[in-house]
């Protein structure tokens, strides 16, 4: 017998779920959601603090800092604090809070972490290659109905099921 009590959302509910936040999201702020802004506020934060002088002088820092003057204060960031904090919650709760790496028994932890850094560091030079990760891009485009974000979609998925032949083995 499977314990129900452990059983997770179901994803077409989740995914309307999410589709009306950031419907809310737009309507509130006049902006979507997205992670890769988070990460980008708070990268700037790091460069300001470490060099100053460079964080002023770059063309893409200031201009940034010029928008965003207080980037660790950013509505994306407290976004992105809230999911990790609710995710842990979540988890916590649920009794599914796990602190083990799980990968394939073909696999050692070792080579799970590799992968998973290596993937984040590819995803996020492509979410700034893209102008935005799944959630800015993809899903803030489609709803605000830009082909761009048609078409971001359909290269996230298009690339994921294409490449999942050659990764599999990090998860079967």
């Amino acid at each position: 017998m499977k314990d129900r009590s452990k059983k997770y959302m179901n994803p077409y509910l989740a995914g309307f779920i999410m589709g009306l936040i950031i419907i809310v999201s737009f309507y509130l702020t006049r902006e979507g959601v997205g992670a890769s802004g988070a990460f980008k506020g708070i990268w700037v934060s790091v460069v300001e603090t470490i060099a100053p002088q460079h964080a002023q002088s770059s063309p893409f820092y200031a201009g940034y800092l010029k928008r965003h003057p207080h980037p660790l204060q950013s509505r994306l960031v407290l976004l992105v604090l809230g999911v990790l904090a609710g995710g842990f919650i979540s988890g916590a709760l649920m009794g599914r809070l796990k602190l083990k790496i799980e990968h394939s028994p073909k696999i050692t932890s070792k080579t799970r972490i590799i992968a998973a850094i290596i993937g984040g560091i590819l995803f996020g030079f492509g979410a700034s290659l893209g102008r935005g990760c799944t959630s800015g891009s993809a899903l803030t485009g489609m709803i605000s109905l830009s082909v761009a974000g048609f078409v971001a979609t359909a290269v996230i998925f298009g690339t994921g099921y294409l490449l999942a032949y050659f990764v599999r083995k990090l998860w079967i």
